[in-house]
């Protein structure tokens, strides 16, 4: 029987000495309170505890430590040991031992009192008030951060906060809209946004993860974003999407223009009018569709005139090749500039040839105005007066001849003088101007001292004349007309 006992009792302390718990005694340390971590399962077991609504001031459950199971302390205790299975590293600041060592009979405290607010003796206190006892205070555990707080890196934004982010400049990722609802919705937002660049990105994307016939049906009823995607298309070069695009959306006329346009980009002259002749039959509005027609016609005349005036220059045929040597090549050359080329190098020509200015006017439906026009500029840029005066000679139905202009003879006169046009042939023209003020003008800018002397005379101004006659060289012919004038006994001045 002693010898059992015995036995027993080695049994005993080998167990205690073996054991993870430790018997119960108020001397202990509490050392595993320098181990508490942060962690959520504390928190979810004080919400436990705290939602549980049963008394239990008189019995409480112990563990092997001594303190009462599902205590702060037991929790948090429970909660480091298993954090150390899984190697976390420790989040809990380290609590001094001397502050943290409480003993149930110390604090007067129940788990339920704790909790519900109620001490042992009766008084009611809030979880607060209890936590803020510098004996008692624990260090709260830090929550996990708002799931919102983490979209910068998870990309996890709504088409409308996508939008949003675009506008700010910020790099934002679209491949997460892969659904045509969610497309959509990011083009409306970006159009509801009235941002160009925002509009833009979105058709990009939708340009690359759409189809073509999905895309234009949908942008034919968003004519802001329809605009966009045109101008970026155009903006890009891309031609050939830019018309697929008219084309189904019927708008014929535009996509016979933007057809057209591609002549443009053709350099070599025989295919650039081969071209144009292609684009004839295109869908054009009746005014378009002649400009057109010209255009062709135009260039397959100036290759015609190209390849015979360079064979001409080149063999030394034509005298005028050789005075004034061609500057530049015809071709693609503007209708007017091909005239007034006309007018220079073939104005003699008779009217059947394709080189004619008569020719170039009738097919091409030249106003007078501007035929005259261009023709007195050739011909007084060659110093052709006599072609330059047959301009301005018209007859009338008994057979009388007279200067004749579409342009105002001040106009003309500005022309002749641009063109080094000499005294004789200007006050020609000086004189043809109805306003006496502004014929005498010209006239003494231009030095047609005849002009001015005639104009007083008709004036009969004597005053005027004299005062004339100091600005005229001494012993000129326009001295020695002023003289006679001012002796003339049968002219009545009136001064």
């Amino acid at each position: 029987m002693q010898l059992k006992m015995m036995k027993s009792k080695t049994d005993e302390e080998d167990y205690w000495n073996s054991s993870k718990f430790k018997a119960f005694t108020f001397d202990d340390e509490d050392d595993e309170f320098s181990r508490l971590k942060e962690s959520k399962q504390a928190v979810n077991s004080i919400r436990q505890l705290v939602e549980d609504e049963d008394d239990e001031d008189d019995v409480e459950k112990v563990s092997w430590s001594g303190e009462p199971v599902g205590s702060i302390s037991w929790s948090v205790r429970e909660t480091a040991a298993s954090n150390q299975k899984i190697d976390r590293e420790p989040a809990f600041p380290r609590i001094p031992t001397e502050a943290s060592s409480i003993s149930k009979s110390q604090s007067g405290l129940s788990l339920s009192s704790l909790f519900k607010g109620k001490t042992k003796g009766g008084n009611f206190q809030s979880f607060t008030d209890t936590l803020g006892d510098s004996s008692l205070r624990l260090y709260a555990p830090e929550l996990r951060k708002p799931k919102s707080e983490y979209k910068d890196y998870v990309s996890d934004w709504s088409p409308e906060e996508t939008v949003q982010r675009l506008q700010q400049g910020k790099t934002v990722s679209l491949e997460k809209f892969r659904s045509l609802q969610d497309k959509l919705l990011l083009l409306d937002f970006a159009v509801g946004a009235h941002d160009g660049n925002a509009i833009t990105a979105v058709l990009i994307y939708l340009k690359r993860t759409l189809s073509k016939e999905v895309l234009f049906r949908e942008l034919e009823s968003r004519q802001t974003a329809l605009r966009h995607f045109m101008h970026y298309l155009t903006e890009i070069g891309d031609q050939k999407l830019l018309l697929e695009l008219h084309r189904a959306l019927g708008r014929t006329e535009d996509m016979a223009l933007l057809q057209y346009k591609e002549h443009l980009s053709i350099t070599e002259e025989n295919k650039k009018r081969d071209f144009l002749k292609s684009c004839l039959s295109l869908p054009f509005p009746a005014e378009d569709s002649a400009h057109v027609q010209d255009h062709y016609t135009l260039l397959e005349r100036q290759i015609v005139i190209e390849a015979t005036d360079r064979q001409a220059e080149r063999g030394g045929k034509m005298e005028i090749f050789q005075k004034f040597p061609r500057k530049a090549s015809i071709l693609n050359m503007p209708l007017i500039t091909t005239l007034y080329y006309c007018c220079f190098y073939h104005y003699a020509e008779p009217e059947g040839t394709y080189s004619s200015p008569l020719n170039v006017r009738q097919t091409f439906r030249i106003s007078e105005k501007q035929f005259f026009v261009t023709a007195l500029a050739a011909r007084a840029k060659l110093k052709a007066w006599p072609d330059v005066d047959a301009l301005f000679t018209s007859r009338n139905w008994l057979g009388f001849t007279r200067k004749k202009s579409p342009l105002s003879f001040q106009r003309v006169v500005d022309i002749l003088q641009k063109n080094s046009a000499p005294t004789q042939v200007l006050q020609q023209y000086v004189g043809l101007v109805d306003d006496a003020e502004l014929r005498i003008s010209l006239a003494q800018k231009h030095k047609c001292h005849d002009i001015v002397i005639s104009t007083y005379r008709d004036m009969k101004d004597r005053q005027l004349l004299l005062g004339y006659q100091g600005k005229v060289e001494r012993g000129s012919a326009a001295e020695r007309k002023i003289e006679e004038l001012l002796n003339n006994p049968q002219i009545r001045w009136k001064n």
